[in-house]
């Protein structure tokens, strides 16, 4: 089982998902010093990360975006706010494509 586990639906299409995920492995890469790598499939994409202390996935579909990732010893230590940081960063990298009716 996974130390993290995050899916968020969305209604952006595979196109529009991908452009975020790529927005993602620029932020995720810069800010958290991850090395990312993007398999592009033709329903879906994942794009694989990983650092000392932490491996994982971000799964890119037309309808929703899933990440797993498993935490070294030392981050499991953290894991309840790592997961909520990563989620909090997913849900504001959405919000921003949301409809203006839907960000109310």
């Amino acid at each position: 089982m996974p130390d993290v586990h995050i899916r968020r639906p969305h209604q952006l299409g595979l196109d529009r998902a991908r452009e975020l995920a790529r927005q993602w492995v620029r932020e995720a890469g810069r800010k958290y010093d991850l090395v990312c790598t993007v398999d592009p499939g033709a329903a879906a994409d994942t794009v694989v990360f990983k650092r000392a202390g932490v491996s994982g996935q971000l799964v890119v579909s037309a309808s929703h975006l899933e990440l797993t990732a498993r935490l070294g010893m030392l981050l499991g230590a953290f894991q309840k706010s790592i997961e909520a940081e990563i989620a909090k960063n997913l849900d504001a990298l959405l919000a921003r494509e949301a409809p203006p009716a839907a960000r109310q």
